[in-house]
Formats: C-alpha cells, structure tokens, sequence
C-alpha cells in the first residue's frame, strides 16, 4: 500500500505542478518555458501513474481522482495561500472515502 500511495502522490503533484505551470503561462503572462517545463509535468504524470499495479486502468483513474481533488486543495492552501474551508474538507474526506472503497472494496 505504501508503494500505491507513493505512486498517486508522485503522479499528483506531476499533474497538479504541470497544470500550474501551464496556467502560469497562459494565465499571467509568465515565459513560455514554465509552460513548456509544465507540458513536460503532464506528460511525466501519465507515465508515473501506468506504475501502479492494478490491472484495470479505470480503477487506477477513478482512485487517483479522488487523491487529485485532495492533493488539489492542499495546493490551493500551500502555493495559492487559499485556506479551505470546511467544505472544501468535507469534500476532500469524501473523496478519500471514494477511494477506499475502490481501492480495498470486496471483488468477485
């Protein structure tokens, strides 16, 4: 499980930095290089994530959005200074709870 867990985190902050970098970029008027170095971001995210060992790519997917939409508000919090609010919490726990159940859920 840590290994799981490892690879989601890594492939998390992969899209999660690429996609700032990008939004950098088009959005604020920053170099083009931030978008391109977040082009690459992108692209290391879909690799990082083909590292996991279940074997369908849809459970993979469905599971790591949930881990995205947290690690999503911990870098509103961390990098934008955007404290969540208990909603964005109540979400997040949410999220996690999703997860589990497609993660450890009982299969036939």
């Amino acid at each position: 499980m840590l290994v799981t867990t490892v690879i989601f985190l890594m492939a998390g902050l992969a899209e999660i930095g690429g996609g700032y970098l990008i939004w950098l970029w088009l959005r604020e008027g920053k170099s083009i290089y931030l978008g391109l170095a977040g082009g690459f971001g992108l692209v290391l995210y879909g690799i990082i994530a083909t590292f996991q060992t279940f074997p369908t790519f849809g459970r993979v997917y469905a599971a790591y959005g949930g881990v995205f939409i947290v690690l999503s508000v911990l870098w509103g919090w961390g990098i934008d200074k955007k404290t969540p609010d208990l909603y964005d919490w109540i979400g997040a726990v949410i999220c996690l709870v999703g997860v589990s159940v497609i993660i450890w859920g009982p299969r036939q």
